[in-house]
């Protein structure tokens, strides 16, 4: 049986199912995909939840040929200066320390909880999430994004070229290089510089985080493992103004799918 050609739509989340919707596929791939947890999760509802979904705007990539109806494919989740301030503050301030974003006085938005159904990955599906996030940016005037992005597992050894790659080579300046906080950071300089292998670095690390880095994104100071959600986190960060413009063109402009 031929699969249906997806119709995508992109858009905010309208109310509580739609949420609901992107919470169901948060857990389909953050707690039974990667083996994360949280004090929130409902496992009888299937819900992957936390206590800033509340606070947050939800982007969704809902695809309309499925023959069920409708389903939500992707999702991220949208921190808002306005939203941080009712929520007391934003996610990645659990891990990191956002001061020099904060003292810049730009306007921020932070991303969080990026996820596709594993059938939409290696298509299009991604692009149009991007195209929907891209709207958002500019009808916004955002400034700064910044969120975390995860590497699977806790063990930071095995993790030592992709890490020691960022932190050589994709670290942000001054004026916008957030610290890791707490006892679970850790530094990324984990080999010396001679000792990293590129490409062995690229192979590990994933593919929402060099697209980030393709896109002009960089690393703040250290990493974060988070072993409720059983991984290493770095803390990337972007100046929209600054962005590869080749590549927010690829993006903006999406694969025909």
């Amino acid at each position: 049986m031929t699969k249906p050609v997806p119709d995508f739509e992109v858009r905010l989340a309208a109310g509580a199912e739609d949420v609901r919707a992107a919470q169901r596929l948060r857990y389909q791939v953050f707690v039974e995909e990667l083996g994360g947890d949280g004090p929130l999760v409902d496992h009888q509802a299937r819900l992957e939840i936390d206590r800033f979904d509340a606070y947050q705007e939800h982007l969704l990539l809902i695809d309309h040929a499925v023959p069920e109806g409708p389903a939500v494919v992707g999702s991220y989740r949208l921190m808002t200066e306005t939203g941080a301030r009712r929520a007391g503050a934003y996610y990645s301030e659990g891990e990191y320390e956002l001061e020099p974003l904060r003292a810049s006085g730009r306007r921020l938005l932070e991303l969080g909880r990026t996820c596709l159904d594993p059938a939409y990955r290696g298509g299009g599906a991604m692009y149009h999430l991007w195209r929907g996030l891209a709207d958002y940016v500019g009808d916004n005037e955002v400034e700064v994004l910044f969120g975390v992005a995860s590497f699977h597992g806790t063990d930071t050894a095995a993790l030592a070229q992709p890490l020691s790659h960022l932190h050589y080579h994709h670290r942000a300046p001054d004026g916008l290089r957030v610290r890791a906080r707490g006892p679970h950071a850790v530094g990324m300089d984990l080999l010396p510089p001679h000792l990293i292998d590129r490409r062995a670095a690229l192979l590990q690390t994933p593919a929402l985080i060099k697209a980030y880095l393709r896109l002009g994104g960089m690393v703040g100071e250290g990493a974060w493992v988070d072993h409720a959600f059983n991984t290493t986190d770095v803390c990337l960060v972007m100046d929209t103004a600054r962005m590869n413009p080749r590549q927010v063109s690829l993006y903006a402009e999406g694969e025909r799918a």
